[in-house]
């Protein structure tokens, strides 16, 4: 369930994607709008939106009547979200170690985030030690086996895939052992024009090679019309198939 992650990395690189990020987080919406049909009605919450990037979802729990605080590791994405008014408070912030104090949000709120946690059970604890008896934790990530069109077309490359590596259902269920947690398990495809969009697509998504410190594997044009060709497609276009996990943890 560990893996090393280089937080500055990530920090950078998302602070880098965050003028143009809503306009690649198609899966992002996606994913969290099936998350939300999860949640528990409530009124006027405290909300923690853990990962909030650009505020997307901050604004829907927000516009529904919460109290929302946004928190996030990069500084630019929290400087777009303050700048939309998504929400009332901005922290600058490590899910593995939230600077709140125990019980403090009715509803704790992680929208393809967690798969930046260098230990998913410390990130998973850290979200129910903050959150209220009675009140939930939501969360969504990627699992083992997403993007095998682009796993199996990078390898015609004879190069590593850039890829950063995933959790099995297994693992994310260990992951929340001793809490109150379901999970429930999913697979979106979306498709592209070309193989380069649907690259350029995954940088705000998580599974670049931020792990170890780079985001992608330098493209020629030779090796792109390489990578293109070995490249799942139907007549959508270029496939990208997405295996995600929607955990709910009941605080008890």
């Amino acid at each position: 369930m560990q893996q090393a992650v280089d937080k500055q990395a990530v920090a950078v690189a998302f602070g880098r994607a965050a003028p143009g990020y809503n306009q690649h987080a198609e899966l992002q919406r996606l994913c969290g709008e099936r998350l939300m049909a999860l949640a528990r009605h409530g009124r006027g919450m405290q909300v923690l939106d853990a990962g909030c990037g650009t505020g997307w979802f901050s604004q829907r729990w927000q516009q529904n009547g919460h109290r929302v605080t946004a928190l996030d590791l990069s500084e630019e994405m929290l400087r777009q979200a303050e700048l939309s008014a998504v929400a009332s408070d901005y922290r600058l912030g490590d899910i593995e170690a939230l600077p709140f104090a125990d019980a403090s949000f009715d509803r704790c709120w992680s929208n393809l985030a967690v798969q930046w946690c260098s230990d998913l059970h410390q990130g998973l604890s850290e979200l129910h030690r903050v959150t209220r008896p009675g009140g939930q934790v939501l969360f969504s990530t990627l699992e083992a086996g997403s993007l095998h069109e682009m796993a199996s077309a990078w390898k015609t490359l004879g190069a590593g895939v850039p890829l950063n590596p995933q959790l099995t259902a297994g693992e994310v269920a260990q992951a929340g052992t001793g809490m109150n947690m379901q999970l429930h398990r999913l697979t979106l495809t979306l498709a592209y024009p070309d193989a380069l969009s649907a690259i350029r697509s995954l940088k705000g998504t998580g599974v670049t090679h931020l792990h170890r410190g780079r985001e992608s594997t330098f493209l020629n044009r030779e090796r792109r019309q390489q990578l293109e060709q070995a490249w799942s497609r139907d007549e959508r276009g270029y496939l990208l198939s997405w295996k995600l996990i929607l955990g709910v943890i009941e605080r008890e």
